[in-house]
């Protein structure tokens, strides 16, 4: 699925932007310092210029679970739309998502809207998508980072408020990176 590397180049990655930010290597990371550090900006769905007060009611009310984040660039600068309606941890992943295609140098999705106001998603990368996953997943919670936790006994909920994320997160990044596995390993 992933090219060969790129799962070590990620965590890599996700060291090397903490030093950036003058953050160490177990330090959480804020979404919003890393945009702010790529200069890219960041709107709420509400703070859309010139946006239908109908269509917003919709994507905010009718159905927020049908979208989460958005990247548009306007004369060069990238702007990533959050969705307000998230809450908890998912607006941190949701953003770091966005984020992670911008570090990959992904090719944006084309986004068409009808005559009518329909907006429509045109493409769609799923290698793309796996890609900014694990970045997101990475920089939010690197492996050496889940080992700490766990070392100090921290259970899924601590790491989820220390990190800024959901338990889900945590959960997903424990089980994809093994961590749990190997020091189950380790103690018998």
């Amino acid at each position: 699925m992933f090219a060969r590397g790129f799962k070590t180049w990620c965590e890599n990655t996700a060291v090397s932007l903490r030093k950036k930010l003058g953050r160490e290597p177990s330090d959480p990371v804020s979404p919003e310092a890393l945009a702010k550090l790529l200069e890219v900006r960041i709107w709420q769905a509400e703070e859309i210029p010139g946006v239908d007060p109908e269509s917003l009611r919709i994507l905010l009310h009718e159905d927020p679970d049908s979208w989460s984040a958005i990247t548009i660039h306007v004369q060069g600068q990238a702007i990533i739309v959050l969705n307000s309606a998230h809450s908890g941890g998912r607006p941190s992943s949701n953003l770091m998502h966005e984020l992670a295609h911008i570090l990959l140098n992904h090719e944006p999705s084309r986004l068409d809207v009808s005559d009518d106001g329909v907006m429509m998603l045109r493409t769609f990368d799923r290698q793309q998508e796996a890609e900014a996953d694990w970045l997101a997943g990475c920089i939010l919670l690197p492996r050496p980072t889940l080992l700490a936790c766990r070392k100090l006994g921290l259970e899924n909920a601590a790491i989820a408020r220390r990190y800024g994320v959901s338990q889900k997160m945590v959960e997903y990044r424990l089980n994809v990176t093994g961590v749990d596995t190997q020091l189950a390993r380790g103690r018998r």
